[in-house]
């Protein structure tokens, strides 16, 4: 089945699953990419679902927000949300996939991507389509689930992916399937260093990477720069700063 009727199946209990399957925690994970996308004057939120992180990221400073995803019933929740919030002359949504965006080079300040990434097609070519329309100097902030590396955490983390959280998908939103492959995509997707060597691959610089909640997801924040030129100083400073705390 195409993401996008996958998607339109699950959307109206979509944000009730995300809120149980998380034990609530996505809402402040959310607010933690609001933060660290540093206030942009114009945001692009690649999968961007039912509008939460976009509406965080406005609440928290961003000018407006651009929301892009294959599924219109998603992108008709997020401007529910924004209309309830008065916040819907600060948003536009577009349907479309990560890998062919359609927005010119260059076209915005920040981009971000909360529990999408893992869906592109192509990832690579997705994350290049992030950066092509990211402005020199922007930021990129990638929210993504990945995988604890303590014991007995990781052991836990995996039963739960494997077992809870298909039968969840049954019982609560009637689709055992759906919930089944977003077990198997977390299990699959590259995460830590591997992530962070695929941001590189695709030309973003400045690349760090925050394990949040055990390592149970993980924040990652790359800039676009010209090549033949050094980070700015104040850049260097958040990216060496993280780098430490992540050491």
């Amino acid at each position: 089945m195409p993401d996008h009727l996958l998607f339109d199946q699950i959307a109206p209990r979509y944000d009730r699953m995300n809120r149980l399957l998380s034990l609530g925690l996505d809402r402040g994970w959310r607010r933690k990419v609001a933060a660290a996308l540093l206030s942009p004057a114009r945001l692009l939120d690649v999968a961007a679902g039912s509008g939460d992180l976009a509406l965080a990221a406005i609440e928290a400073g961003a000018g407006r927000a651009t929301l892009l995803d294959p599924s219109e019933r998603m992108l008709a929740l997020a401007a529910a949300k924004a209309r309830k919030r008065g916040l819907a002359e600060l948003i536009e949504t577009k349907r479309g996939v990560a890998e062919e965006l359609p927005f010119p080079d260059a076209s915005f300040d920040a981009v971000a991507a909360a529990f999408g990434a893992r869906n592109f097609r192509d990832l690579e070519r997705g994350l290049r389509e992030m950066l092509r329309v990211l402005k020199l100097g922007g930021r990129a902030v990638i929210l993504e689930f990945s995988r604890p590396r303590l014991f007995p955490v990781r052991t836990l983390h995996r039963l739960y992916l494997k077992a809870v959280i298909p039968l969840a998908g049954r019982l609560l939103a009637g689709n055992r399937a759906a919930y089944a492959l977003l077990g198997e995509a977390i299990l699959s997707f590259p995460d830590g260093r591997d992530f962070i060597a695929v941001l590189e691959r695709c030309g973003f610089a400045g690349i760090a990477c925050r394990r949040l909640t055990f390592g149970a997801c993980s924040l990652y924040t790359a800039w676009k720069m010209d090549p033949e030129a050094a980070l700015p100083a104040s850049v260097q400073h958040r990216f060496d700063a993280q780098r430490r705390r992540n050491s």
